[in-house]
């Protein structure tokens, strides 16, 4: 999170706009495996408020956001796609 905020600001004045996306757990190819092992992912679904694990549709649409002019005015942040897992303590 921090290089996200120091990039924005030091690029700011070439107009170089600096975000990051940070999925949580993700159904992938890379992920799928460990998504059948239900003591691995039981406990994560049980911290995540909507109780499921995301996609790449989840995700997609708030990369698309940030390249987008909807998100002129949004730099140096970084949000969260994780179901609500990074709210809890």
């Amino acid at each position: 999170m921090k290089l996200t905020k120091t990039l924005a600001v030091a690029w700011a004045s070439d107009r170089i706009r600096v975000n990051a996306v940070a999925p949580g757990l993700i159904e992938t190819g890379m992920t799928r495996r460990m998504l059948g092992v239900d003591a691995l992912v039981a406990p994560m679904l049980a911290r995540t408020p909507l109780a499921r694990v995301g996609t790449p549709a989840d995700v997609a649409p708030v990369a698309l956001f940030l390249a987008s002019s909807a998100a002129r005015y949004v730099t140096g942040q970084t949000l969260a796609v994780d179901g609500g897992f990074s709210i809890q303590g």
